[in-house]
C-alpha cells in the first residue's frame, strides 16, 4: 500500500493548439509520464523553468482539469474535479471586494453550511493565525498586497482542507514583503500540520519552504530529481545566509540551469530568411545578427554594431540573476 498522501502516477497533459497562418493544428504536451509522490503532512515545493508545466500540475492536482495519461491519487482515490479536501492560494488574491476580510475568510465556511457561531470563530482564530486579528472589518481595497494574501491563506485553511496547494502565491510581492510571509507559511505549516505543495519559479523561496524540492525539466515536464532540504536548525535568525541554504541553492541550480537555457531556446523566434537583394557577404555571416559586434569581416566589408553584442560576456551576470529566479 502507498504511503503517499498525494501520487502524480504517470501523469502526461497534452493541450490541443489551433491553426495559424503560420502553422498547421496540433498538441502541446505540457507533462510527460510524472510520476511524484507526497507524504502526508509534507511542504513539497515544486520549481521549474517558464512553460514547464508547474502550474498545470497543480490544476490537475485541484481538480480543474484532467489528465491525457495516467491519473492523480488523494489517499488512493483518483482526483476527479475540485474537492473540499484541497484549498487553493493563488498568485491573484481572487478575494471578494464587497466583503471585508472576515466576510471573505466565511465564504468557504458558508459554503461548507457551517452554522453562524461556529463560523465566527473560526474566522476569528484564521485572521488570528495569520496575523490579521485587528483587520477583520477591512475592505481589500484597505488592505496592502501582503495582507490581501494573507486573507486568501486563511479563507483556504478555514474549512479545513487536509491539503493546500499555492501557485506561486507570492510572485507579486515585494522582497521584504515576499521573504516575511515565507516565514508565516512555515509557521503556519507547522502549527497546522497541512500537506502542503507549493509552485516556483524561485531557487531561494524553494529552499526555504520545501522539506523536498521537486525539479521539473523544460517542456514537456518531467521530474528530473527530488532533493531532500535539510537546514538544520530553522531558529536560527537568518537562515537564508547559512552554509546548507547555499548548499542546496546551488545543487538546485545546477540542475536547472539547462533546463531553463533549454526553455529560452525553445521560446526564441527562428531567424527570418535574407531579404531579396541582400548581398553575399550577409549570407555569408548568416541571417541572424544577434550578439555580432562592430569589425571588419573576411572580406573588408564592415559588420555593424548590434544590441546583444555582449551577450557572451554578460552571461555570467545573467547566471547569477537566473540563480534568484528561474523562468
Amino acid at each position: 500500500m502507498s504511503t503517499n498522501k498525494i501520487l502524480f502516477d504517470r501523469v502526461s497533459k497534452t493541450f490541443p493548439v489551433r491553426a495559424s497562418r503560420r502553422s498547421q493544428a496540433g498538441a502541446v504536451t505540457a507533462l510527460d509520464r510524472v510520476t511524484l509522490g507526497v507524504r502526508d503532512g509534507e511542504f513539497l515545493v515544486v520549481v521549474g523553468p517558464s512553460g514547464c508545466g508547474k502550474s498545470t500540475l497543480l490544476d490537475l492536482l485541484g481538480g480543474l482539469s484532467k489528465p491525457s495519461g495516467g491519473q492523480v491519487l488523494v489517499d488512493g482515490e483518483a482526483v476527479v474535479g475540485p474537492g473540499l479536501d484541497r484549498g487553493i492560494v493563488f498568485q491573484q488574491y481572487a478575494l471578494l471586494p464587497w466583503r471585508t476580510a472576515a466576510g471573505n475568510v466565511a465564504f468557504g465556511l458558508e459554503a461548507k453550511g457551517v452554522p453562524r457561531a461556529e463560523r465566527a470563530d473560526l474566522v476569528a482564530y484564521h485572521l488570528e493565525l495569520v496575523g490579521l486579528s485587528g483587520f477583520a472589518d477591512r475592505h481589500p481595497h484597505e488592505l496592502s498586497g501582503g495582507m490581501k494574501q494573507r486573507v486568501a491563506i486563511a479563507r483556504s485553511l478555514a474549512y479545513d482542507p487536509d491539503i493546500l496547494l499555492m501557485d506561486e502565491p507570492f510572485a507579486a510581492l515585494d522582497a521584504q514583503t515576499r521573504d516575511s510571509l515565507q516565514d508565516e507559511l512555515v509557521r503556519i505549516w507547522q502549527a497546522t500540520g497541512k500537506t502542503i505543495v507549493f509552485i516556483t519559479h524561485g531557487i531561494d523561496e524553494a529552499v526555504h519552504l520545501g522539506q523536498r524540492v521537486a525539479v521539473m525539466t523544460s517542456r514537456p515536464g518531467r521530474i528530473k530529481q527530488v532533493i531532500d532540504i535539510d537546514l538544520g536548525d530553522r531558529a536560527v535568525e537568518d537562515v537564508r545566509s547559512t552554509d546548507a541554504f547555499r548548499h542546496h541553492r546551488h545543487q538546485i541550480w545546477t540542475l536547472l540551469r539547462d533546463e531553463v537555457r533549454a526553455a529560452q531556446s525553445a521560446e526564441r523566434p527562428a531567424a527570418p530568411a535574407p531579404a531579396p537583394g541582400r548581398s553575399r557577404r550577409w549570407a555569408r555571416y548568416g541571417t541572424s545578427t544577434v550578439g555580432r559586434t562592430a569589425g571588419t569581416g573576411p572580406d573588408g566589408g564592415r559588420i555593424p554594431a548590434v544590441p546583444g553584442a555582449d551577450a557572451d560576456r554578460a552571461a555570467p551576470a545573467v547566471a547569477r540573476h537566473e540563480e534568484a529566479r528561474v523562468g
